[in-house]
């Protein structure tokens, strides 16, 4: 009996280390399963995060995508707009050019018609005094009329010269004296004299008619400028013959009216021509 006894302690040591042992064992089987579960519900938590992922990616490509597809539309936008706006700039420079001309044409327009004006003013007030000078004289003998801008004094040969001849007669002298009042207190008058004929052949000291007019606007010249002292500068002579009619050379009364000096002023235009010109 006693010599059991060590061997039942024996056994029930062994007993009692393998009963703990499987318990162990147990607890780490439940654990493993525990663990082998968790790491199962890890994977799929994990391959749901893949999935969840990869939709997040391909959400994000498309994204990506999109935005470049914006951009290139945003920098088109910007490339029209910077060229509308390039164009508008031109636009508004060019209306800008275009109405400072308009601006500086009006402006010459308003400065050439102040001087038709005035120089319309002038010939009228001209014209009142030449009719006061020259008041005298019958309309058979003498007329004064404005045309074309010009201020006209058309004086019969009658009133100025004997028939054939270029020599001015005392009455014609003395009416061209009147005038060259009126002529020296207007500095700013340019003076054309010119002799007209019918045309009816000449006869005597002129070769023809061409000579004897420019011979009776050459003899009014001298007394203008020789007589009363209009200065030469603003006189011009010229001779038409019978190559402007007043009226028909079919009559006499038409070759009458033929038959005349017209003395023509001009007001000074030097001033208006420079304002065309610019």
């Amino acid at each position: 009996m006693i010599k059991s006894l060590p061997v039942l302690l024996i056994f029930l040591a062994i007993l009692s280390f393998s009963c703990v042992s499987k318990k162990k064992y147990l607890d780490a089987n439940i654990r493993i399963s525990n663990l082998t579960r968790n790491l199962s519900d890890l994977e799929e938590e994990l391959a749901d995060t893949k999935e969840k992922l990869s939709r997040t990616e391909r959400q994000l490509n498309r994204v990506k995508i999109e935005l470049e597809r914006e951009q290139t539309l945003n920098e088109n936008l910007n490339d029209r707009l910077a060229k509308a706006q390039s164009t508008s700039t031109s636009v508004q420079q060019e209306l800008s050019e275009k109405e400072r001309r308009l601006l500086e044409q009006q402006e010459k327009l308003d400065n050439l018609q102040s001087l038709l004006d005035e120089q319309k003013a002038i010939m009228g007030g001209l014209k009142e005094t030449v009719d006061r000078a020259l008041i005298q004289y019958r309309s058979d003998e003498l007329q004064v009329y404005e045309q074309g801008g010009k201020l006209y004094v058309s004086l019969q040969d009658k009133l100025l010269f004997p028939s054939g001849s270029a020599t001015v007669n005392k009455e014609g002298t003395e009416a061209l004296g009147k005038l060259a009042e009126v002529l020296i207190n207007n500095e700013d008058i340019e003076i054309m004299v010119e002799g007209h004929t019918d045309n009816v052949p000449i006869r005597g000291r002129f070769e023809d008619n061409w000579a004897l007019s420019t011979a009776r606007a050459t003899a009014i010249v001298r007394i203008l400028t020789e007589n009363y002292e209009v200065e030469p500068e603003r006189v011009t002579a010229a001779g038409r013959s019978y190559y402007d009619p007043k009226d028909s050379n079919e009559t006499s009364e038409g070759r009458a009216k033929n038959r005349r000096t017209e003395i023509i002023l001009t007001p000074n235009l030097d001033e208006l021509f420079n304002l065309l010109r610019q």
